[in-house]
This record gives structure tokens, C-alpha cells and sequence, in this order.
């Protein structure tokens, strides 16, 4: 059963949008099941090698940082956006990253975007140096100290 339907759920969804976006009918359904099969079987050829963290309390700690960094994030980028009187600069900044394994580049990845300004604009993985774009940039190696020792190292303790 798991070789006809490698992600049962993904193609019981990918058929229920078929049918909510299709009439409603016997060749629809056989179409739609079709369908939603073969992107099964080509999630299935596509699909990364699980990975698992050898340490899971370096994650519970870095939720922690995260969302205390999220938090404090927000309100200093709305001060700043409703005229806290201090002039921003916003810039680039190069980090040299440490990191190789890419379920925890891709965890970093999420980590610095979903934090309120800024954002992860490209990574280049000959050289591990990731470029980052800072909404209020007042000191670059205070940002390459942050990403290394504050989120990077925690990734790397718990990955490897």
C-alpha cells in the first residue's frame, strides 16, 4: 500500500482541492485521483532523507531565545516605524556561517526571517557565507556575533 500511495494524506488533500475547485463528477474524481497519485509518487522521488537532531534540548532552548528575540523584535521595529525620534540605517551584512547541515540552514533561515527586521537574502554554500539584510543596522559584528553564538551555535549543537 505505501508503494501506491507513498503520502496518503498529501494525495487526499491534493483530490479534495481537485474536487472543491472542479465540478463535482465521476470523471473528475477518477482525474483528480489520478492526479493526485502521480504528485504523490513525485513528492515521494523528490522528498529529502529524514534527518533527526542528535540533541533536542538545544532546540527547546533556542525556542526560547527566538521567541523572546521575536518579541523584542516587534517592538523595536514598530518604534521605529511610528517615529521614535532615531534616525535608522538599514544595510547588509556578510556572516561567515559554520553551519553545513541543511535541515539546520533551513531552520536558521526561518529563524532570521520570521524576525522582524530581517530577512535572509541569499546563502552561498561554497563558501557558507550567508548575506542578510537589517532593517536598523547599527553594528555588524554585533550582528555576526548574535547569528554565531546566539542561534548558530545552539544549531550546531543540536545537528552537528
Amino acid at each position: 500500500m505505501r508503494r501506491l500511495l507513498p503520502h496518503p494524506i498529501l494525495s487526499l488533500g491534493l483530490l479534495g482541492i481537485w474536487l472543491l475547485l472542479t465540478r463535482l463528477s465521476p470523471g473528475q474524481a477518477v482525474l483528480g485521483s489520478a492526479a493526485a497519485v502521480v504528485a504523490g509518487w513525485a513528492f515521494a522521488r523528490i522528498e529529502p532523507e529524514a534527518q533527526r537532531p542528535r540533541a533536542v534540548w538545544p532546540l527547546v532552548r533556542l525556542a526560547g531565545i527566538v521567541f523572546r528575540d521575536i518579541l523584542r523584535s516587534n517592538y523595536a521595529v514598530a518604534r521605529l516605524l511610528a517615529g521614535g525620534g532615531r534616525h535608522r540605517r538599514s544595510s547588509f551584512v556578510h556572516i561567515r556561517l559554520r553551519l553545513k547541515n541543511r535541515l539546520a540552514l533551513g531552520m536558521l533561515a526561518v529563524i532570521i526571517t520570521a524576525t522582524p527586521g530581517t530577512a535572509w537574502l541569499e546563502y552561498d554554500e561554497e563558501t557558507g557565507i550567508l548575506l542578510l539584510h537589517v532593517f536598523d543596522m547599527v553594528d555588524d559584528a554585533a550582528w555576526q556575533d548574535l547569528i554565531a553564538n546566539r542561534y548558530e551555535a545552539l544549531l550546531m549543537e543540536a545537528f552537528g
